[in-house]
């Protein structure tokens, strides 16, 4: 079959010939029907996250169940969303609801096939998904309704999953409080979404490029603001002179978290969603921890147990009351996908999205 593999640290990617193993007892093959490429998967390919080699991109997919191994319950043909990490349901977090937190989940990649040239192949957080298909554990697989389109659905299993639950889950955003989203990717236009569903008011979106301010209309901004030396003063001009009661931060920079917890009042709270590297360091004056009283958290995959969450994202795209559309730049082939890699490494757009023939 074919994927988007990179052969090492600042290599270019390319879409190769690989070979995946049959389904083992408890997996299943799943054919990829869109996948979206996720500013993680750029973090694969300069080494923030330090995978192994070479390494079948992508984690964020919907696809069909197309074959299973022993004692596989999910039947062949079933829609599925791709669940980068599943809990094993009986480590530490598990059993004290912190699914998230599974400590069965934390490699960069997996060891799982390999190239033609028999080169021990990895992949991307358990899953390798900008692929044809893929070979995963069937916990990893959330079936959902049929009939949903791939290009949206496929962004339930990471961008969706990760910006709403860290409004919803995280930050416990409650109607009438004030938000402010830093970073207008895929997952910081979910969160605006999400924050919108909240009633929060008002919703400030925040971006170094204008080019995104209509995306952020869409996505459900009631204000779009540049990230200029005005920010901290138009921010505080629509929030009473206070800062925002809630800032997520959706790039990984220490300096964008910084930024975020200016913005914010006092008293209130940043959540960090964005994935930085190890070198990059914060710095905050013990004062200012003390006198702000704010509180700086992360969010990781939007704290959410996507087996519950998942159904329920797909069930309100079914109904229409969960529109994604704003967040899909674009579909592309998997030939194309490098060129889409480059394009979200330039912030173009939202999320991209591979298409895969049914």
């Amino acid at each position: 079959m074919r994927a988007l593999v990179v052969r090492g640290r600042d290599a270019t990617p390319a879409v190769e010939e690989v070979r995946q193993p049959d389904p083992g007892p408890g997996e299943l093959r799943v054919r990829i029907r869109a996948a979206g490429i996720c500013h993680s998967d750029l973090s694969m390919v300069n080494g923030t996250l330090a995978p192994a080699y070479p390494l079948v991109l992508g984690h964020e997919a919907t696809g069909v169940v197309a074959g299973t191994g022993p004692g596989a319950r999910l039947a062949v043909g079933t829609p599925v969303v791709l669940n980068w990490a599943p809990a094993c349901r009986s480590c530490w977090h598990c059993r004290h609801g912190e699914p998230w937190l599974c400590a069965a989940n934390s490699a960069p990649a997996t060891a799982r096939g390999e190239t033609v040239d028999g080169t021990p192949l990895h992949v991307t957080l358990g899953l390798g998904a900008l692929a044809e298909e893929v070979v995963v554990p069937e916990r990893a697989a959330v079936p959902i309704p049929a009939g949903l389109p791939p290009e949206q659905a496929a962004l339930l299993g990471c961008a969706v999953l990760t910006g709403t639950g860290a409004v919803r889950n995280t930050a416990r955003v409650a109607p009438g409080e004030s938000v402010a989203v830093l970073g207008l990717g895929g997952v910081g236009l979910a969160a605006l979404g999400a924050a919108r569903r909240a009633g929060a008011a008002p919703v400030l979106a925040v971006d170094v490029a204008e080019a995104k301010r209509d995306l952020a209309l869409a996505a459900g901004a009631t204000d779009f603001l540049l990230a200029d030396d005005r920010l901290s003063k138009e921010v505080r001009a629509r929030t009473g002179g206070r800062g925002v009661d809630h800032a997520f931060e959706c790039v990984g920079r220490a300096a964008t978290i910084r930024a975020a917890w200016r913005l914010t009042r006092r008293g209130g709270a940043v959540t960090v969603v964005g994935m930085g590297g190890n070198d990059d360091l914060l710095t905050l004056s013990a004062l200012d921890i003390f006198h702000s009283a704010r509180t700086l958290r992360s969010s990781v995959y939007g704290s959410s147990d996507p087996d519950r969450e998942v159904p329920a994202l797909a069930a309100a795209l079914a109904d229409g009351s969960l529109d994604l559309g704003p967040l899909v730049s674009g579909t592309v082939p998997l030939d194309e996908a490098p060129a889409a890699l480059d394009r979200l490494a330039r912030g173009e757009g939202a999320r991209w999205v591979v298409s895969f023939p049914a």
